[in-house]
């Protein structure tokens, strides 16, 4: 009886909606529940009104849309559009994995090992282009092999074995092992035999 006077229904089912502010960090994103969303670079350090909903979210400034982005459920991770980057970063997200093992190997061959160890050993190789830059770096000055023989795949592990002078040490006549030192309360091969 009352169908002639009903309205259709609406042609996408209610999706919930969760309104908050975020603050544009430095780095150009914003954080909304424990995952990064970048914003364009010149609204640094403003505030930002965030749409939260299952599957996007959109960042307003002063009622414009300034930002959206697909939702993504990933803690502590980022998604960013390069158009959001600073025009001086958007050199780094050309960087690849290949590029820095060949950028390492113009050093030497035990560089770009080390440096494919590092970057194999993180979820995203992004993550270790830092490490990987300060690397090349050292590895400019000195031979990254003793950083390799001791399974030393890190920028701080290897800087250590440069301060310690671990890189000028020969260790041939033990093998490549360190030495440990002489205690009653150690016991030799001989006692596993």
């Amino acid at each position: 009886m009352e169908r002639p006077s009903a309205l259709p229904l609406p042609a996408h089912p209610y999706e919930y909606t969760e309104w908050l502010k975020a603050r544009v960090g430095s780095n150009y994103h914003v954080e909304v529940d424990d995952h990064y969303y970048s914003g364009p670079f010149q609204l640094l350090h403003e505030r930002l009104d965030i749409r939260l909903t299952a599957t996007t979210i959109e960042a307003f400034r002063k009622g414009e849309r300034v930002a959206a982005h697909a939702r993504s459920y990933v803690k502590g991770g980022y998604t960013t559009l390069k158009e959001h980057m600073p025009p001086e970063h958007r050199a780094y997200a050309e960087w690849s994995p290949s590029r820095f093992t060949k950028w390492a190997g113009k050093t030497g061959t035990a560089t770009a090992r080390l440096v494919e160890k590092v970057m194999a050993g993180r979820t995203y190789p992004e993550q270790a282009y830092r490490a990987c830059m300060g690397i090349i770096h050292l590895s400019q000055h000195y031979e990254p092999e003793r950083a390799l023989k001791y399974n030393a795949c890190s920028y701080r592990s290897m800087k250590a074995i440069l301060a310690a002078g671990l890189d000028r040490q020969d260790n041939q006549e033990n093998g490549g092992q360190m030495c440990l030192p002489l205690h009653q309360n150690i016991r030799g091969k001989e006692y596993y035999q």
